[in-house]
């Protein structure tokens, strides 16, 4: 028999991407033995390689006048489909023949978190937990990077991993303030010989700067450094995670890390890092109320991430993430 197949359209940001990751095992729960296309944008395609179940990953950049779903449409319509489930809520749906259809719509925004929506769209009496799948060229590509550096400068302590990017307006708490929470840590009991790893893509070499100044010999520099899997394994590499609310927050808190997510006027009680082991702190912790991210101070952050350690650290290894 005709092994049963699924096309999934995902988004083109990294953070939805991770959200709605759950919704690959689903898939596969309610057709067993399915093989999975997957479309979205470039930056996330990496995270499906090794998904289970995915046999296709088809990149989605975007064209003038829609042209780009044009051309998904072009691949995807000669198959017969037995389940498409398209996140981004898009026509493309309707105008390929299938069996079954999940297209998300505006009216599943009801207050409920981004996991939770996903997972009610997909019928699932449970969250359906974000999950990151990495692969050994991932790992090997991120100790390539980690490994070198850790060999230099005081020693191959735990690493606090940062991300001082995001890519919307108003999310990205000030670069130098990175460098001066730096300066803190360093100074601080609780983490003496761990070493510092901003994590980021090409373009965000210039936020990350301070921290990597501020952190001088125990940097370590993963910025620009491979794909979003090989940061993804980097911050597996991690005991302690704090980051912009980004995509690589979304990646830090799917893989387990504890996690502290930064927030200014964007819902952090919605966008949050899912997962036990997450916190946030944002510029107004009053749900419903905003204010700019530059309200957010060093020391806020500085005792949120003292908080996390203590929570999730503690007394354990840290080397054992």
């Amino acid at each position: 028999m005709t092994a049963p197949k699924a096309l999934f359209v995902s988004s083109n940001r990294i953070g939805d991407c991770v959200i709605s990751s759950g919704v690959i095992r689903e898939i596969a729960r309610q057709l067993p033995g399915v093989q999975i296309t997957v479309a979205c944008g470039r930056p996330p395609a990496p995270f499906f390689r090794s998904a289970p179940n995915v046999e296709r990953v088809i990149v989605l950049d975007k064209k003038k006048a829609a042209g780009h779903w044009v051309d998904l449409w072009k691949q995807v319509r000669g198959t017969k489909w037995d389940l498409i489930v398209d996140i981004r809520g898009s026509a493309l749906a309707w105008l390929i023949p299938a069996r079954r259809r999940i297209v998300y719509n505006r009216r599943w925004e009801t207050g409920l978190r981004k996991v939770e929506m996903v997972s009610r769209l997909m019928g699932s009496a449970t969250p359906l937990d974000p999950e990151i799948w990495l692969d050994d060229q991932a790992r090997a590509e991120a100790a390539a990077v980690i490994n070198p550096q850790l060999a230099q400068g005081p020693g191959a302590g735990p690493i606090i991993a940062l991300a001082p990017i995001a890519h919307q307006p108003g999310k990205s708490w000030p670069a130098d303030r990175w460098g001066q929470l730096v300066e803190k840590l360093k100074a601080e009991p609780r983490f003496d010989g761990w070493r510092f790893m901003p994590v980021g893509g090409p373009g965000d070499r210039p936020p990350a700067t301070p921290a990597l100044q501020a952190a001088g010999d125990r940097a370590i520099d993963c910025v620009g450094k491979g794909d979003i899997l090989c940061s993804a394994a980097a911050i597996d590499r991690a005991t302690l995670f704090v980051g912009n609310d980004s995509g690589l927050m979304h990646v830090s808190a799917a893989l387990g890390r504890p996690t502290l997510g930064l927030f200014g006027p964007t819902e952090w009680w919605l966008y949050g890092p899912w997962g036990a082991k997450t916190r946030t702190v944002a510029s107004n912790e009053t749900r419903g109320q905003f204010a700019p991210i530059e309200d957010l101070t060093v020391d806020h952050v500085f005792e949120g991430v003292l908080a996390l350690h203590d929570a999730f650290i503690g007394g354990a290894n840290p080397d054992e993430p």
